[in-house]
């Protein structure tokens, strides 16, 4: 399985309600054995160079496998930031070092 990065997006004027965090412990339930590492919330961030700002700031992240690029949108469907005017950026990430070691073709 192919390992996918799950970059949260919050709306800039972001305010948690009162359901937040458990409708984020059902969305990582709910990725079953899928999910990596859930990743943590980000309060504080910054940017630097040509990142998109204003309407969305990061607001987490979290590590899923998925057997391709659609299967893993499938599944950030289920984002709480989606009903809430947020979105999910999703990476494919390609291994390019086994600890400090670079991987060779």
């Amino acid at each position: 399985m192919t390992t996918f990065l799950f970059s949260y997006r919050s709306p800039a004027d972001y305010q948690p309600r009162p359901d937040t965090r458990d409708a984020w412990r059902s969305f990582f339930e709910g990725m079953g054995t899928n999910l990596v590492d859930p990743g943590n919330p980000v309060f504080e961030s910054t940017t630097l160079g040509a990142c998109e700002s204003g309407t969305v700031r990061l607001g987490g992240y979290s590590l899923v496998t998925a057997d391709d690029l659609d299967a893993a949108v499938a599944i950030a469907r289920a984002c709480p930031f989606l009903s809430q005017g947020g979105g999910v950026e999703i990476g494919v990430i390609t291994e390019t070092y086994r600890g400090k070691q670079l991987v060779q073709d």
